[in-house]
């Protein structure tokens, strides 16, 4: 279903002592970053990486903190910055989907350098007190629909894909945000809601009277892995182990996808995408207890053939040190073909486009969707 490895991360902001640069580097002076708030596990894992980046080349980051995804994906778009730590709202830009349908965005020439996948996942939270054996037995119950919020309701779709099920199945509640929703399932107006397994919204969860229970997704059930990705297919089976009332000794059976996700510009340099992945992959010991969830970015947790394309210097990098399959290689050609039809598409579609804003939107999906299903392709939204 995936074909992983074992990598590295990536980094960002640092002042303080210059280091000697590596023999034969060719890394810039600066780079520029988007990332995840300060306090998040994005931002301390780019830290980390980035003092390494300084003592091995010399390289200073400079980092922009953004608070949602307009805000990371935006200077990436204009060139202000050369790498994101995004969400997977790369993979929504890759695809001009979402909030990358408007007339400002469209398909982005996004391309992954590298992925972290720790030790958590993100799961459906079921209040303890639901009578619930397999993810099937959600038919019925109270889910939380966050509005505004495209990616884990997307997730949401997706798991009840797995068991077969879709939206008319459950009972819909709409709260206005993240943590409204985990209020409502402690108060009693809500049964689940999609979740990371380290928040404290699903610590809130576990802690209250309700308490938490997390269904399994067995990896060894086809068809439902079949459903789960024909909705979202960056999601990949992942062992649990860590998050609320999840004991390491006893890893959770159950689904999640990268964060954060590296990405830059297909127009980044050559010489800078390698000093990256090379000091990612070859100097993971020197960082990867540096901050949580780091050691997420081992070379056995890339996924070779996910939903982005990865940048060409990667790519050479990992064809280089005898990693990279004619599988692999296949598979990339692949997302590469997608990403160039779908901006082709989407040039063409701007040329007479609708003024109006959601008229705009619902053409463009058409003509998305036409597009993809002409070549063969599916649309996936």
């Amino acid at each position: 279903m995936k074909t992983t490895f074992r990598s590295v991360a990536i980094a960002v902001l640092c002042a303080g002592p210059v280091g000697m640069p590596l023999a034969g580097a060719d890394m810039p002076t600066t780079l520029n970053w988007t990332s995840y708030g300060t306090g998040t596990s994005a931002n301390a894992q780019i830290m980390a990486i980035s003092q390494l980046l300084q003592t091995e080349y010399g390289t200073q980051s400079r980092v922009i903190p953004g608070e949602n995804d307009t805000m990371r994906m935006t200077p990436l778009k204009t060139g202000r910055v050369d790498l994101c730590a995004c969400g997977i709202a790369s993979y929504y830009g890759s695809e001009g989907v979402m909030m990358f349908a408007r007339p400002d965005w469209g398909p982005q020439p996004i391309r992954v350098i590298t992925t972290s996948m720790a030790g958590f996942g993100l799961g459906m939270a079921v209040a303890g007190d639901v009578e619930l054996e397999t993810l099937a037995d959600l038919k019925g119950k109270r889910l939380a629909y966050l509005r505004g919020d495209d990616a884990l309701n997307k997730a949401a779709e997706a798991y009840l894909a797995f068991a077969g099920l879709t939206w008319d199945d459950v009972e819909r509640v709409d709260f206005p945000g993240y943590n409204a929703a985990f209020d409502g399932i402690i108060s009693g107006r809500a049964d689940a809601a999609i979740t990371t397994t380290v928040t404290p919204a699903a610590q809130r969860l576990a802690a209250s009277p309700r308490g938490l229970q997390w269904p399994v997704l067995s990896a060894d059930d086809t068809a439902g892995w079949e459903r789960m990705l024909d909705v979202a297919p960056y999601f990949q089976p992942h062992t649990v182990t860590s998050g609320a009332g999840i004991d390491q000794s006893a890893p959770l059976a159950s689904a999640s996808y990268p964060y954060p996700i590296v990405v830059s510009n297909a127009d980044l340099t050559d010489e800078t995408v390698h000093g990256l992945i090379s000091t990612m992959v070859e100097s993971y010991d020197d960082y990867k207890d540096n901050a949580p969830g780091a050691s997420g970015y081992a070379l056995e947790n890339q996924n070779m053939a996910w939903v982005i394309p990865f940048h060409d210097a990667v790519v050479d990098y990992y064809r280089d040190t005898g990693i990279w399959t004619d599988a692999m290689e296949e598979h990339q050609q692949a997302l590469i073909a997608r990403q160039t039809l779908l901006m082709e598409a989407w040039q063409r579609y701007k040329s007479d486009a609708p003024e109006n804003e959601d008229a705009f939107i619902e053409g463009w999906m058409e003509q998305r969707r036409s597009a993809l299903q002409s070549a063969d392709m599916a649309p996936v939204f």
